[in-house]
C-alpha cells in the first residue's frame, strides 16, 4: 500500500512523498533518496521501495525540490539542500510514530544519505547504491554548461525532455561538499552496493567509499546491473539484498 504524504523542505516549500507501507508485519522503517534529477517514481526508487515494503520494511520516498509533485524550483536546490531534506524526511517519519531505522540512497542520493546519517537520531544502518564518492562527480552531466553558468550565474539545462535551471550556487555547493569526512565519521553500519560495469558512476567510487568507512561496513557487487537499475529484476534484487543485510540491525532494534 502506498500512502501519499507531504512535508516541508529546508527551503519552506512542500515536498511530495509516497510512503510504501508493508501489508504484513513491519520489521522497520526507512527513507529513500533518489538520484540526481530522477524522482520518487523513477524505476529504481519505486521498485526498491516496493520491494523493501514487501519484505516488511516501510519506506518513504519523496521528490526533491521542483521535481515530480514537489513545490519550488529545482535550480534553487543543492547537495546541501538534498541532505537537509533527507533529515527532514526522517523527522517527518519520527513525528508520525514511525522513526527511521534505515537510510537508502541511489546514485547522488547515495551520497546524500551518507552525509545525512549523523543527523538522524536512532538510525541503525545506511545503504548506498551506485553512489559517487564525491558529490561533484555529477559535473560530468553538465560540463558543457559550466563555463556559461559560472560566468552568467545560471543556464537552462535540458534533461530527459525537461528544462531545468542550473545555477552557480549549485556548482559551488557540490564542489565544496566533503563526503569523505562524513564517511569517516559514520557511527552506523554501511552497505555499499555497486555494479562493476556501471558506466555512469564507475565502481572505483564504491571502493573509495568502502575504504574510507569505519567498520562495520559491507560491499556487495550488483553484477549485470546498469547505473539506473532499469531492468525490473535489478532493482528488486537490490531490495532483497538490502533487506537480508539490514535484518541483523532491525532485529537488534526489537
Amino acid at each position: 500500500m502506498a500512502e501519499q504524504v507531504s512535508f516541508p523542505s529546508s527551503t519552506g516549500h512542500r515536498l511530495a512523498g509516497l510512503l510504501d507501507v508493508p501489508d504484513g508485519p513491519v520489521r522497520g522503517w526507512g527513507v529513500f533518496a533518489h538520484g540526481f534529477t530522477l524522482g520518487k517514481d523513477s524505476p529504481a526508487a519505486y521498485r526498491i521501495c516496493r520491494g523493501l515494503a514487501d519484505e516488511g520494511i516501510g519506506m518513504l520516498r519523496f521528490d526533491n525540490l521542483g521535481l515530480g509533485g514537489s513545490e519550488g524550483d529545482w535550480g534553487d536546490g543543492s547537495f546541501t539542500h538534498k541532505v537537509s531534506d533527507t533529515v527532514l524526511a526522517a523527522q517527518f517519519m519520527a513525528a508520525r510514530g514511525t522513526p527511521v531505522d534505515l537510510l537508502v540512497g541511489h546514485s547522488f542520493g547515495g551520497a546524500a544519505v551518507i552525509a545525512a546519517a549523523g543527523q538522524v537520531p536512532g538510525l541503525r544502518a545506511v545503504v548506498s547504491i551506485g553512489a559517487p564518492s564525491e558529490p561533484r562527480h555529477v559535473e560530468h552531466n553538465y560540463d558543457a554548461l559550466l563555463e556559461k553558468v559560472m560566468a552568467e550565474g545560471h543556464a537552462e539545462w535540458l534533461v530527459g525532455g525537461r528544462a531545468l535551471t542550473l545555477k552557480r550556487a549549485f556548482i559551488e555547493d557540490v564542489r565544496a561538499a566533503d563526503l569523505k569526512h562524513r564517511i569517516r565519521r559514520l557511527t552506523v553500519p554501511l552497505l555499499v552496493m555497486h555494479s562493476p560495469t556501471d558506466s555512469t558512476v564507475n565502481v572505483e567510487n564504491a571502493s573509495a567509499i568502502f575504504k574510507a568507512a569505519p567498520h562495520p561496513r559491507s560491499f556487495i557487487a550488483l553484477e549485470g546491473s546498469d547505473h539506473l537499475l532499469t531492468a525490473r529484476g535489478q532493482a528488486r534484487r537490490a531490495a532483497r539484498i538490502v533487506s537480508a543485510w539490514a535484518d541483523q540491525y532491525l532485529t537488534a532494534a526489537r
